[in-house]
């Protein structure tokens, strides 16, 4: 089977369960991650200590770059500061996931998986993109606008910019309710970022895989161990 699955930020012990419990994942089987593990949540270094052991054990498990991925790294490279861009609380917890007090401190290895990330990734019917693509750039253009990308909220859909493909992305949080509906009418493009992180918002909360075989959505409760933000 394969999943999709997006914007884990740090939600190591739901991305677990959902990985291990729910799905169930096997070796045979095909995850795509398509950004954001970093930030927000309790445990950036755990999960990606976590999708690295599951490289490394064998598992298809392919991982697109996420905005926060991006910022984080460009932060431990000295390229701006992480505090232009998160809360105090983010930026604290995110670096005593590492054990450190500089973003420029975060050990190497991480850096340079995150350096290897790809923007986008193609199946025979489904692209997959982090935030999705500006479809009113021309065709040679869209594809490769890291920008939009990366951190596009609002675009227009067009089918025949994917050659008739789905779109499937995050970054975007949307209630649980929006995504099932989404799923149901089989909609061109499916935002799967349920919004995690944000444990205190009932209607989001939730971390969305799908499968993109079968149609079938599982979304499991955010499970992590109390922490000072995802209110939205």
């Amino acid at each position: 089977m394969r999943y999709a699955t997006t914007d884990l930020h740090g939600c190591l012990h739901t991305f677990r369960h959902l990985v291990e419990q729910r799905l169930r994942l096997t070796r045979e089987d095909a995850l795509y991650v398509l950004g954001d593990y970093v930030n927000k949540g309790p445990d950036t270094r755990g999960v990606l200590d976590y999708l690295m052991q599951l490289q490394a054990d064998g598992y298809q498990v392919h991982c697109l770059l996420g905005n926060h991925d991006l910022e984080l790294l460009e932060a431990a490279r000295g390229k701006r500061p992480m505090a232009n861009w998160t809360s105090v609380a983010d930026y604290d917890m995110t670096l005593r996931s590492f054990g450190v007090e500089r973003t420029e401190d975060i050990p190497e290895p991480y850096l340079r998986w995150i350096e290897a990330l790809p923007l986008s990734l193609e199946l025979p019917d489904f692209v997959l993109v982090h935030a999705g693509f500006n479809f009113r750039l021309p065709p040679e253009q869209m594809r490769h606008d890291r920008r939009s990308m990366l951190n596009i909220k609002d675009f227009t859909f067009d089918a025949s910019r994917l050659q008739g493909k789905r779109l499937v992305h995050g970054h975007n949080p949307k209630p649980t309710d929006y995504l099932r509906r989404q799923v149901k009418q089989r909609s061109g493009a499916i935002d799967l970022d349920t919004g995690c992180v944000y444990r205190h918002n009932p209607e989001l909360c939730h971390l969305a895989a799908l499968n993109l075989d079968t149609w079938e959505l599982t979304l499991q409760e955010n499970i992590e161990p109390p922490y000072p933000i995802g209110t939205r």
